[in-house]
């Protein structure tokens, strides 16, 4: 059994803003969580969370970027559980941005929850990922609220 999520969020903005909050660490660290991302190929990465023992997580993500076509799309593994040896979850998150007359749709894909050992954590994540576009929406929601105060200004 395997399960992926996937999720959609669209976005007034263009690609290219939004491409920012995916791969600038200190933007990202506003909407994910803390990390040391650099786009680039090969690089190995963190991100940091609250560890959640019981349900075997350290609170640390594991990953490294497989892909990047710029304003398009990014992906990178996503490893997790109690040690960066022995991860549980052994998954990759993809990114695409498609533009539209009217802004961006962002596309996540989080796959690899593989047996039932992942069924939890599937169910976790799928809920979280969702919360997390929320957080992303609201990021880019102030920007234009800042950006539209400032031309009236």
């Amino acid at each position: 059994m395997q399960k992926d999520i996937k999720h959609q969020f669209t976005f007034s903005q263009s690609p290219e803003t939004v491409w920012g909050y995916l791969t600038n660490s200190e933007l990202l660290a506003q909407w994910l969580m803390p990390n040391d991302f650099k786009p680039i190929v090969g690089h190995k990465f963190q991100f940091g969370a609250k560890p959640k023992l019981k349900f075997g997580f350290d609170g640390r993500i594991y990953c490294e970027v497989l892909e990047i076509v710029p304003y398009k799309k990014l992906a990178y593994s996503w490893k997790g559980g109690l040690s960066k040896e022995n991860p549980s979850l052994n998954s990759t998150v993809i990114w695409t941005l498609t533009p539209t007359d009217s802004g961006t749709i962002l596309t996540l894909e989080h796959k690899g929850f593989k047996g039932i050992k992942n069924y939890l954590a599937y169910i976790i994540m799928n809920k979280g990922w969702a919360k997390i576009g929320k957080r992303l929406f609201k990021q880019l929601l102030i920007i234009r609220l800042c950006t539209c105060y400032i031309r009236n200004y």
